[in-house]
């Protein structure tokens, strides 16, 4: 089944994808290999197609991939300068995609994180088979699924799916619903699985239950035992907690990340949750505008944003002006210490975020003196309160003190900071990091 949307004229790989080309390869021929592979490779992989894989500019006959500088094994899932338009007052409810490029190893979680219409949708939608690529090339375990002109069908594609409002069936128990892809797997076989994927689940002892007997985190498991059963080569949760109350859905995450790791599957998640990206994804991928801005681990990508959008997604951050020192960085609220070593003199913008700084009451103090302020916005929020200080420049900084330390309004205090790692430092919207 061919899912092709008329696309504009003329779309091109975006001189972006350009960087993550092999050498030897240009735009042009990028474009040429994403637009006009070899018809029969589509669904094989290149060792069973060695045809194909020589007809690929650079490529061997006999190599069963493209010439990528990758680590073994093979991805689960690639995306090679992937293209997606949608037609100027075509109806649509997803955002562009622009020459995206992205890799799901074996056994990873990897999440897609951002706002609405920042493509993230859209590029799940491409890797199920929903949508076809208007340039570049999506593979799954080394095989060619789809490039511009030929498409895999969905259920062809070896992958599982978890849906928001989990598609269950009513009419079927939860063993029918968990075994629903093995209709063509002996009967014995399809027992034995169906029990395996209950137990890991934790529904062993509800197999005879029926959906509308279950709670909302019950039909999460069913779903997810669902799309495990059939050993899929990766599968992909679109926003499948959002039906979810809060309490529940702390639990479901950390229960659906362990069942993962327990049965050693490759997963790719959809949310505009921060908590929840950090908390399930070995890797984060943050999108915006149908690109990915920047792609690691939950730490790395917290403590060491590549831009201000990275950096204000992920959670709480304010910006201080500051000069850089052999001593370290000069600021309003004093010295701050650098994650990179800066170039002495140079103007920065100092990324600091409110569990970074503490507060002290200080009515007496000269109000000169580095880091004084004032209080003037507090939230509680039970385990802890967080202060607005507005600093004698005008500007503000936020701390996350605890539900013991009160402030009132008004309430003069002194900022300092407690981090013990280094800040990372901005010019314009970007870090620097020399």
């Amino acid at each position: 089944m061919n899912r092709r949307l008329s696309r504009p004229f003329g779309v091109f790989v975006p001189a972006l994808c350009t960087s993550a080309l092999p050498a030897g390869r240009t735009a042009g021929s990028a474009t040429k290999a994403s637009g006009g592979l070899h018809r029969a490779e589509l669904g094989q992989s290149p060792a069973s197609n060695p045809s194909a894989a020589a007809s690929r500019p650079g490529a061997a006959a006999g190599e069963e991939r493209p010439p990528y500088a990758f680590a073994q094994p093979a991805p689960s899932v690639e995306l090679h300068c992937v293209v997606k338009h949608f037609i100027h007052g075509q109806p649509r409810q997803h955002g562009e995609v622009k020459g995206l490029s992205l890799m799901v190893m074996p056994g990873e979680i990897l999440v897609l994180l951002g706002p609405s219409g920042c493509g993230k949708t859209t590029t799940l939608r491409l890797i199920a088979g929903f949508e076809q690529p208007d340039a570049g090339t999506v593979r799954i375990q080394g095989r060619l699924v789809a490039d511009r002109t030929q498409s895999l069908a969905p259920e062809k594609r070896n992958l599982g799916m978890v849906f928001q409002d989990y598609a269950l069936f009513p009419h079927l128990t939860v063993a029918q619903n968990a075994g629903f892809g093995l209709y063509r797997w002996p009967r014995p076989d399809r027992r034995r699985r169906v029990a395996e994927v209950l137990e890991l689940v934790g529904l062993a002892e509800l197999a005879n239950r029926y959906p509308h007997e279950l709670s909302g985190g019950q039909q999460q498991r069913v779903a997810l035992a669902r799309a495990l059963a059939p050993q899929p080569a990766v599968i992909l949760f679109d926003e499948p907690f959002s039906n979810l109350d809060a309490d529940l859905r702390l639990q479901m995450r950390t229960e659906v990340r362990r069942i993962l790791k327990e049965s050693g599957s490759t997963a790719l998640f959809v949310t505009h949750d921060q908590a929840e990206a950090m908390a399930l994804g070995d890797r984060i991928a943050v999108m915006r505008r149908g690109y990915i801005e920047q792609i690691d681990t939950p730490e790395r990508i917290f403590h060491m944003p590549h831009n201000r959008f990275v950096a204000e997604f992920l959670g709480a951050a304010d910006f201080l002006p500051a000069m850089v020192t052999p001593d370290g960085l000069a600021s309003e609220i004093g010295l701050l210490p650098a994650a990179h070593p800066l170039r002495p003199g140079l103007e920065v913008d100092v990324l600091v975020r409110p569990h970074d700084l503490v507060l002290e009451s200080d009515a007496e103090s000269d109000r000169s003196l580095p880091g004084w302020g004032v209080v003037d916005a507090a939230e509680f929020g039970g385990e802890r309160w967080l202060y607005r200080v507005r600093l004698p420049s005008g500007r503000t900084v936020r701390s996350l003190m605890p539900h013991t330390a009160v402030f009132p309004l008004g309430s003069p205090v002194r900022v300092a900071l407690i981090a013990d790692h280094g800040l990372v430092a901005f010019q314009g919207e970007h870090s620097v990091r020399r």
